[in-house]
């Protein structure tokens, strides 16, 4: 598909707003949807980086002020103090792993078949647990202990794997632990801070040759389309699970995925295998 590359830009950008703290892998849509418009060069590389950054900005300025108040009491405040340390201690799995596997899983999985599998499995594992009885015992983020925190750091470790979705194994690793669905999605968000700057800094330390001032302006276009988006896409996913269940998400991502692999089956899409 051609089209001229700031359009490109947009649609990316909005992309990945949409889909980063939705169950439903924003990593996973970016491969699908960049191999679909052409845009998956190294040069792509660094934007998805880019447009990343602003998500997590986006997710940033929603909570200022629950950041601002931990920020400001960190040095005396008992219960900052502790929020930043559940933070860290469900940070430390992926950062461990990522640093282990990170190259190999970029090289073997980062594949829109990979992706489309993944979205279907995904999707099976959520309608599974939304199946269960649900009893939640953590109705807020400041009720969780150290343990719950380890174990949704270990969750969120399972979406190195592309098109797992990392706000999905959080939140539905919180869920499976007995944190309300809000709950989850809450601390889903404040985990994707510190995992996505280490993540981003990463990416651009290691791709750092492929920074261009040329491309400025594609990078700006998809930077603000993926703050605007994600900005909307938090107020909107936290509004919904209020009172629904995760269930549409579920079935979006088996529909999605099933799709993906129909095309790459019959020959519809010729899909990059790497």
């Amino acid at each position: 598909m051609d089209l001229p590359l700031l359009l490109v830009a947009l649609i990316l950008g909005i992309v990945e707003g949409l889909t980063e703290f939705l169950p439903v892998s924003s990593t996973g849509h970016l491969i699908i949807v960049g191999d679909l418009l052409g845009y998956n060069d190294d040069t792509s590389k660094v934007f998805k980086i880019v447009i990343q950054l602003a998500a997590i900005l986006a997710v940033c300025w929603d909570y200022r002020e629950r950041l601002i108040k931990v920020a400001v009491g960190l040095p005396t405040q008992p219960a900052a103090q502790r929020f930043v340390g559940m933070l860290f201690i469900a940070f430390l799995p992926a950062a461990i792993l990522g640093l282990m596997f990170h190259s190999t899983i970029k090289g073997l999985l980062f594949n829109p078949i990979t992706v489309a599998t993944a979205l279907v499995v995904g999707g099976l594992i959520i309608l599974y647990v939304e199946k269960r009885a649900y009893h939640p015992r953590i109705n807020d983020v400041d009720e969780m202990g150290w343990g719950d925190a380890l174990k949704v750091g270990f969750a969120q470790a399972l979406a190195m794997i592309p098109g797992t979705s990392r706000s999905g194994a959080t939140i539905m690793g919180g869920v499976i632990f007995g944190l309300s669905r809000k709950t989850a999605a809450e601390f889903s968000f404040f985990l994707a801070i510190p995992t996505m700057f280490a993540a981003t800094a990463y990416d651009l330390y290691k791709n750092w040759d492929l920074l261009r001032l040329e491309d400025l302006p594609v990078f700006a276009v998809g930077f603000v389309a993926s703050f605007v988006a994600g900005m909307w896409a938090v107020k909107s996913f936290i509004k919904f699970i209020s009172n629904h269940t995760f269930v549409a998400f579920a079935w979006y991502r088996i529909a999605f995925g099933l799709f993906v692999l129909a095309t790459w089956y019959f020959g519809w899409v010729e899909w990059s295998e790497a």
